[in-house]
C-alpha cells in the first residue's frame, strides 16, 4: 500500500489568524500543575460551547476537565469558566504503575446518534491506547472501551499490536472503501516498537515503505452501529491517507480538530512536526516543531486527498508558542463556529489554550 495521492495538489484556500490566549493553568488548582492543553470541544444541551481541556496534574496525570467558554460581543471567545473534570483514568486499563491518563480528547457531534463520540488517548500499562466515550451533555460520559482494529490480510499486520493517537470521527456518515455507509475515524499509529521490546525496532505494514507516522482512516458500518453502539470500537477497512510530505512536516503528521464540510470536501487541520526527535516518541521532546496545517479530502471517498497546504497556516511565533515545557508547540485539536466564524482552538508549548480563527482566502 502506498500514499494514495502525491504532492502535486491544489493548495487549501484557508488561512488561521491568532485571536488570543482563552485558558491558562489554575494557581493552586493540583489538576493543572502541569499545564491545560490540547482540548476537545461541543455544544451543550442549550446551545452553549464548551471546552473540554486535558488537564495535567503533578506527575504527568491527565484528567479531561469541561469549561464553558466566554465570548465577547463581537462573537470571538476571549476566557472560559471551568466546571470540573468529566474523565479522569479511574479504569485500571487507563493506569499504569507509574504512569496514567485520559489524554488529548477530541469529540465529534453526530447528529444521526444524538450524542457527542469522545476518542482519547488511554495512558495505561502498556502505553499510549485508543479508546471511546460518548455522551448526550459533555458531562457524563460512558466509556465504550478500548479501540480494537480489524485484522487485514493484505496489510500482514495487527494494528492492536501499535501506540495510536490523534483519532478523531467525521461528524457524519460516509461510503466505505465498498460503497457500504459507514461511521469513519482518522487516526495516527505508529511503528516503532522498541519503547515496549528493547531492540524490536519497527514493524511496518505490507506495502508501506515510509516508516514516519501518518494519518490512516478505519471505517465501521453504519448498521452495526444502530444494531449496538458498541460496535463502534471494531474498526476496519483500513486505509492510508497521508503521510508527511513537506518539510515542516518531516517527522511525521497527525489529525486535529474533527473534519469540516465545506464546499471541495472535507476540511481537516492537522499537525505537522518538524526537528529532531529524541530517542523515544514519549519522552517530552526539545528539540521539534509542531504546526498547524490542513488538507481537504473527498467527499465520496475521504480516504483520498484532494487538496494540501505546502506550508503551515499557523506555526510557533509568540512566547506562549515557543517557550514552554515543549517547545514550538502549535497543536490544533477542535474547532467551532460561532455565528458565521470557524474558530480552531490549540495547545501551546506553555501549556495553554489559544484560539485562531479560520477563513477562507
Amino acid at each position: 500500500m502506498t500514499s494514495p495521492h502525491t504532492s502535486v495538489l491544489p493548495a487549501v484556500p484557508f488561512t488561521l489568524t491568532r485571536a488570543g490566549v482563552i485558558m491558562t493553568p489554575e494557581p493552586g488548582n493540583d489538576f493543572e500543575a502541569e499545564g491545560v492543553l490540547n482540548p476537545a470541544s461541543g455544544r451543550g444541551p442549550g446551545g452553549e460551547l464548551y471546552l473540554l481541556p486535558r488537564l495535567v496534574a503533578t506527575g504527568n496525570v491527565s484528567r479531561v476537565g469541561l469549561a464553558k467558554v466566554i465570548i465577547n460581543g463581537d462573537g470571538v471567545p476571549t476566557g472560559v469558566e471551568r466546571e470540573g473534570v468529566v474523565l479522569a483514568p479511574d479504569e485500571g486499563w487507563e493506569r499504569g504503575m507509574n504512569n496514567a491518563g485520559t489524554e488529548d480528547p477530541r469529540t465529534t457531534w453526530v447528529p444521526a446518534l444524538g450524542k457527542h463520540l469522545m476518542t482519547y488517548v488511554a495512558y495505561g500499562p502498556l502505553g499510549p491506547r485508543l479508546a471511546f466515550a460518548h455522551s448526550e451533555d459533555l458531562r457524563t460520559w460512558e466509556r465504550l472501551g478500548p479501540c480494537f482494529f480489524e485484522y487485514q490480510a493484505d496489510l500482514s499486520m495487527d494494528l492492536n499490536l501499535f501506540p495510536n493517537k490523534d483519532a478523531v470521527f467525521f461528524p457524519e456518515p460516509v461510503n466505505d472503501p465498498d460503497g457500504v455507509p459507514s461511521y469513519a475515524m482518522l487516526h495516527r499509529p505508529m511503528w516503532d516498537l522498541g519503547w515496549i521490546r528493547p531492540g524490536e525496532g519497527e514493524h511496518l505494514p505490507a506495502g508501506v515503505t515510509d516508516n514516519r507516522p501518518g494519518i490512516w482512516i478505519s471505517y465501521v458500518a453504519v448498521a452495526d452501529v444502530e444494531r449496538d453502539l458498541r460496535n463502534l470500537v471494531h474498526m476496519g477497512k483500513h486505509r492510508l491517507v497521508a503521510l508527511s510530505e513537506f518539510p515542516f512536516e518531516e517527522l511525521k503528521i497527525g489529525g486535529g480538530p474533527p473534519p469540516v464540510r465545506v464546499d471541495e470536501g472535507w476540511l481537516l487541520i492537522h499537525h505537522g512536526v518538524a526537528g529532531k526527535m529524541a530517542a523515544s516518541a514519549f519522552d517530552q521532546q526539545q528539540n521539534v516543531n509542531y504546526t498547524a496545517a490542513a488538507m481537504i479530502l473527498s467527499a465520496d471517498d475521504p480516504s483520498q486527498v484532494i487538496a494540501r497546504s505546502d506550508k503551515p497556516l499557523l506555526a510557533p511565533e509568540t512566547e506562549d508558542e515557543i517557550s514552554g515545557i515543549v517547545p514550538n508547540v502549535v497543536f490544533p485539536t477542535a474547532i467551532e463556529k460561532i455565528g458565521d466564524q470557524l474558530f480552531v482552538f490549540y495547545g501551546m508549548a506553555d501549556s495553554k489554550i489559544g484560539v485562531a480563527k479560520l477563513d477562507r482566502v
